[in-house]
């Protein structure tokens, strides 16, 4: 069969459902972590941070090299380390002085995968011939939307079918997916992303409309990643719902709204404002991060969780590829800086929420005011840390409407 450039940007969605296994698929066993390990609330937070800081490390070294960095053979390595750190879930814990620095170990090894996996990724979907590039990008990010709802649904089909307690075996038939698209990328052509030898990436930190675009890659990031990485522990742990409920109610409707509203953009990108679908986007995320968090219905709670992820869609899509049309003399560097800043974003926001909920956790016994407001202690703590994050979408929202002014002078 020949290999064609169609061949390369299905290898590319394929990358993007490895970036989902990397991201999502620990967070749907933190609740068997602490019962298996005996792991804390800060520990695993811990772990959610360690994930999004080493690839914002990838990102940072990749601004620099990455325009250097050959496409084909870094995304071979990138998944060779994704299925390395996805099996090192199941392994590394048993070989390791303690689980926990095995846990930590195998979370490392994933995250430089992951890491790479948004600096070379999308420059290798930027450079095929293909027309409509916002359109397309948007459909590849679709995927790592499919990848999450893959992942919760076999993860919560496994464990309906063979119980928790044989939670080891899940990470290696996991780590199959990367380990396959390491012969698959080695196969299919892929083009360079031209670029302008000549611009200076330090030049980008004087325009004040690149670092709006920054700070909206940041908000982006913690607003979609906090709700996608607590959803599950949030409908067991705080709402009391099933772990098959709640991973179908919250981190997999989230995924679907999310890659719908990647697919709806996609189709219809030419007749779609992206400044005003990013407005829209933003008021809707502030509008169910608050239901989230000061609903005391569980079923409200979840649908705030759920159509979070159509708010969230966008964002990255968007903004990346506006970035790419306004900045095209940057190349893979765009990338490197835009994915940096958006893993920022994705670190902080699912650790402020950690720290948040377990500081409230912490104050509960001590106020008898937290003790009348009728949530328990643990569903306290996780919407507290859920109303604290929207500080993000606001943010967000207050560069948005200023972007229109500045595109204008640019």
């Amino acid at each position: 069969m020949k290999l064609t450039y169609k061949s390369t940007f299905v290898a590319a969605c394929i990358g993007y459902i490895c970036q989902a296994l990397v991201i999502n698929f620990a967070p749907l066993l933190f609740y068997t972590f602490e019962n298996v390990y005996g792991i804390s609330l800060k520990q695993i937070a811990l772990l959610v941070t360690i994930n999004f800081f080493v690839q914002l490390l990838v990102d940072a070294v990749a601004v620099k090299f990455s325009n250097k960095i050959g496409l084909k053979k870094g995304a071979v390595v990138t998944h060779i380390l994704c299925a390395a750190g996805i099996a090192g879930l199941s392994i590394f814990p048993k070989i390791f002085p303690s689980p926990y620095t095995g846990l930590m170990v195998a979370t490392v090894i994933a995250a430089i995968g992951g890491g790479l996996t948004e600096v070379l990724i999308s420059p290798v979907v930027e450079a095929l011939p293909m027309k409509r590039k916002s359109a397309v990008m948007s459909y590849l990010h679709s995927f790592y939307s499919w990848g999450q709802v893959i992942v919760v649904l076999f993860t919560t089909l496994y464990f309906k079918l063979f119980g928790s307690a044989n939670w080891e075996y899940l990470p290696l038939l996991w780590a199959i997916v990367p380990f396959f698209n390491i012969f698959f990328f080695a196969a299919v052509p892929v083009k360079s992303l031209p670029h302008d030898e000549n611009f200076m990436v330090k030049s980008l930190f004087n325009d004040k409309l690149f670092l709006a675009f920054v700070i909206l890659m940041l908000g982006a990031g913690a607003a979609e990643m906090t709700m996608s990485q607590w959803a599950s522990y949030f409908a067991e742990a705080g709402l009391k719902v099933s772990n098959t409920l709640g991973n179908l109610l919250g981190p997999c409707l989230f995924a679907v709204l999310m890659g719908l509203a990647r697919i709806i953009y996609g189709t219809y990108s030419s007749k779609i404002n992206m400044s005003k679908a990013l407005g829209v986007s933003t008021i809707l995320c502030i509008l169910c991060y608050v239901t989230a968090a000061i609903s005391k219905n569980p079923v409200i709670s979840l649908i705030g969780c759920a159509v979070c992820g159509f708010s969230v869609g966008i964002m990255w899509p968007g903004v990346l590829s506006m970035s790419a049309e306004i900045f095209s003399g940057a190349g893979s560097a765009l990338f490197a800086l835009l994915a940096l800043a958006g893993d920022i974003g994705c670190s902080l926001g699912p650790w402020l929420l950690g720290e948040i909920s377990d500081f409230m956790i912490n104050s509960y016994q001590k106020s008898n005011i937290l003790q009348s407001l009728g949530f328990g202690q643990l569903e306290l703590g996780i919407k507290s840390g859920l109303l604290f994050t929207t500080v993000f979408p606001i943010t967000m929202l207050v560069i948005i409407t200023s972007l229109k002014k500045m595109l204008t002078k640019k």
